[in-house]
């Protein structure tokens, strides 16, 4: 499996402060791990298909990460709260 980071995935991880960007990189890393070895979700851990290959995984109610998962390749796109994941599908 092969997994690609977007730069609008770094772009939107910049707007978080320290303590919440250690989080969202935090989970990513936690997903890779999942994804790459076929584990179990971590408790804590919310992962819901969105629309048709869009994911988002989420730790908490605040943050949320939006994924693109295609057979074997994930592509990270955003880093937000849910109206970001929300504006970013319309806009598609």
């Amino acid at each position: 499996m092969k997994f690609e980071f977007k730069p609008s995935f770094d772009r939107s991880v910049k707007n978080f402060r320290g303590s919440e960007k250690e989080e969202i990189k935090d989970t990513a890393c936690q997903l890779v791990d999942m994804l790459s070895r076929d584990r179990k979700i971590h408790k804590g851990i919310g992962l819901k298909r969105l629309r048709g290959d869009f994911w988002e995984v989420r730790r908490g109610l605040k943050v949320r990460i939006l994924f693109k998962w295609e057979k074997d390749l994930v592509e990270f796109i955003l880093a937000g709260d849910h109206d970001d994941v929300r504006r970013f599908l319309k806009a598609l």
